[in-house]
């Protein structure tokens, strides 16, 4: 098996496995970069002015908001380019983008200025997919699945570690030396993807594409479903957006503003991914044999009941606890949509479907970040939770409605 750790000598590896290895390295570090600095970014909006309460919530949701707003607008042109141009260019543009832009935000004084930078962290994004791409093609058919499967790893583990990290490294250092250091080791990334990753493309014919990309709902055959299925993507992610400027702050509250607070921050939000990473794969199997509707019925119930009591809570261990329990519904709700969607899409668009899905999922997370601002400034940190619910509840009433097929079926 190969695995990062295994081989060290990457030029005496075949070619496929040195950009395998390459490639889990920087998937690693864009994870950890991008999710180190979710639990305390309100924390550091808090430093760059006087703001009242509501003003930094207003704040802390757009700068949030403005980086998934980019990433859901530019995905389909950056794809159009790789297919092009090739993925590797992509992955260059990408790393030595964010080594820049997040670097700099290390830099910032002023509020607006963060913002902008992070209007053009949207614009770096787009390592993670590429790299998935270009291994999914330079890989052989035969280890294609093994490869995918490791890759995925080195993302999961840096979105994982990547805030316990941050929140070691801003109560260690500071906030602003965690985004230097972050801009350094995307640079090593861009360094390492130059000079290790190989990649013999072929453009394919853009004709194809682009009549692909016309007929594109014409050619499934549900499309009412497929739409439904993005939009719960978005829904779904929005929910789990919503908590995420607010968070830090909300924190800072329980622990009376005291105590290692960037720590306790990076901790709870770093504990759904895990709850997500045991719980998704025993669902899935257990989807199989039960079926898809029962999954997800149960994992927007669940999240609705877990997301209510979060914002009633007055122990900082107790969210946790309610944390790690949402992404219980994470590993239900995410897979069971993304099951669907590669169903009920042929092969030759699966490609396609998947990213518009990602630009839904960039939109649910930009919309998550301005209402969860905008909720908190009017209703408090509480009314951010229950929004949350009651638009899950939304969600599921939704797709009950205008997907029969997703009814669950009791009888045995």
């Amino acid at each position: 098996m190969v695995f990062l750790p295994v081989k060290l000598n990457l030029k005496k590896l075949p070619e496929w496995q040195r950009n395998l290895a390459v490639l889990w390295l920087g998937c690693f570090v864009a994870g950890v970069g991008f999710s180190e600095i979710a639990p305390f970014l309100s924390l550091y909006v808090e430093q760059l002015g006087n703001f009242d309460k509501s003003t930094l919530s207003l704040y802390s949701g757009l700068t949030y908001a403005v980086t998934f707003f980019v990433v859901a607008v530019v995905s389909p042109l950056w794809g159009k380019l790789a297919d092009r141009h090739g993925r590797k260019l992509m992955l260059l543009r990408s790393s030595l983008g964010l080594a820049i832009v997040i670097g700099a935000c290390g830099f910032v004084h002023q509020v607006w200025t963060l913002i902008l930078l992070r209007f053009l962290q949207g614009l770096c994004a787009g390592y993670i997919p590429n790299a998935t791409a270009l291994i999914a093609t330079e890989t052989p058919k035969a280890k294609s699945g093994t490869a995918l499967g490791i890759l995925t790893t080195g993302y999961v583990s840096g979105n994982l570690i990547g805030p316990i990290i941050g929140g070691v490294l801003a109560q260690v250092f500071s906030i602003r030396m965690t985004f230097v250091l972050t801009g350094g080791l995307l640079l090593i990334v861009f360094f390492l993807s130059w000079f290790g990753v190989h990649e013999d493309f072929k453009p394919e014919p853009v004709t194809v594409k682009t009549r692909q990309q016309q007929s594109l709902l014409r050619q499934v055959a549900d499309p009412r479903t497929i739409i439904v299925l993005l939009f719960s993507t978005m829904i779904i992610q929005m929910g789990n957006n919503s908590i995420t400027p607010i968070i830090s702050l909300y924190v800072k509250e329980l622990m009376h503003g005291s105590g290692p607070i960037t720590i306790a921050a990076g901790v709870i939000a770093a504990l759904p991914g895990i709850s997500t990473l045991i719980s998704a794969p025993r669902l899935g199997a257990w989807g199989d044999q039960h079926g898809p509707g029962k999954v997800l019925l149960f994992g927007f119930l669940f999240a609705i009941v877990m997301y209510i009591p979060q914002g009633l809570v007055a122990s900082v261990w107790l969210l946790g606890v309610l944390r790690f329990m949402i992404g219980i519904s994470d590993g239900a709700l995410f897979p069971t949509v993304q099951t669907l969607l590669a169903k009920g899409t042929p092969q030759n668009l699966t490609g396609s479907i998947f990213s518009w899905n990602q630009s839904f999922q960039a939109l649910g997370s930009m919309l998550g970040s301005l209402l969860g601002g905008v909720v908190s400034n009017r209703f408090g940190y509480n009314g951010v939770f229950g929004f949350t619910a009651l638009s899950l509840t939304i969600n599921l009433l939704l797709i009950l409605w205008l997907i029969p097929t997703l009814r669950p079926k009791w009888q045995h």
